[in-house]
């Protein structure tokens, strides 16, 4: 399409083009990626793997039990992995230790 004959284009000819013209990028990306994982996946079985094994697939993270419990409301919990939450920062500050959240 030239740009005379966008010219002559409505608003809403111009924008359902701009839709179509999204629409038609957004699933020519996911075909490619949809190609490269499936070429990837050959590849990883040819030598006798999973992609998942050798990349880590989605969903491999592992919710930690929790390690700390909050005194006074047991539904606030902490793993001891990550950031403190500041329950547990502020009871530090008073002096307490972690020994005394454990569960």
């Amino acid at each position: 399409m030239t740009k005379a004959e966008l010219g002559n284009l409505s608003i809403e000819e111009l924008k359902k083009l701009q839709k179509d013209a999204a629409e038609a990028i957004a699933t020519f990306e996911n075909r490619k990626r949809a190609d490269a994982i499936a070429e990837l996946k050959a590849v990883a079985q040819k030598h006798g793997y999973k992609l998942e094994d050798l990349v880590g697939g989605k969903g491999t993270k592992v919710a930690r039990p929790p390690k700390y419990r909050h005194p006074n409301n047991p539904a606030m919990t902490w793993s001891g992995r990550g950031r403190q939450p500041n329950w547990i920062k502020d009871a530090l500050g008073t002096g307490k230790s972690l020994d005394d959240f454990a569960i």
